[in-house]
């Protein structure tokens, strides 16, 4: 015999609104668990343990579905730590390349620095030092010269100019400014 919605909220402490939420929420509970006697709905046997044990399938479910999110999550977690242990070998191969690129540019610089000393101690011994002082001297004195010369020549060039100005001047014929003008005709 099963017990109507009154007596089950009396017995599980529960209001009616909420004994029918619970009804409403389980699907095809009302077909299958629930009959009409006279004007009362009453609720069979397993539909009242149901309901009893309501709240503990929702905290299963809920339980699951958190199990779920964590497993989700760890294997995000794992994925992303996966990526970085990615990330930081290809940061190690390239810090690796850049500390080569680093050694073999200073074995550049230093080989550089080999040669051109070697080179200059050759050139030292090809060329007297006391010829080299005397062709550097003579090439002061003929930039000298040149400098000399140059400024000669300006000067003579600045002196015909303005020659050539005053001549010019002089030639220009004297102009009257007469406005001819339609509106000083009465002038």
């Amino acid at each position: 015999m099963g017990k109507t919605i009154r007596q089950l909220s009396e017995e599980l402490k529960l209001s009616k609104q909420a004994i029918n939420q619970r009804i409403n929420s389980i699907n095809g509970f009302r077909s299958k668990h629930t009959y009409k006697v006279k004007n009362h709905l009453e609720i069979d046997n397993q539909g009242v343990k149901m309901l009893a044990n309501f709240d503990k399938q929702k905290q299963q479910e809920r339980q699951t579905n958190r199990q779920a999110e964590n497993d989700k999550d760890k294997n995000i977690d794992h994925i992303l730590l996966k990526q970085l242990d990615v990330k930081d070998q290809q940061i190690a191969n390239l810090q690796q390349a850049l500390d080569q690129q680093q050694k073999l540019q200073i074995a550049t610089v230093s080989e550089n620095h080999r040669l051109k000393e070697h080179v200059r101690k050759l050139s030292g011994l090809l060329e007297p030092p006391s010829s080299t002082q005397k062709q550097q001297a003579n090439g002061k004195d003929a930039a000298l010269s040149n400098n000399v010369n140059a400024s000669h020549n300006r000067n003579k060039n600045d002196k015909q100019n303005e020659v050539a100005g005053i001549d010019k001047k002089q030639k220009k014929p004297f102009k009257n400014k007469t406005n001819n003008s339609w509106w000083h005709f009465w002038k």
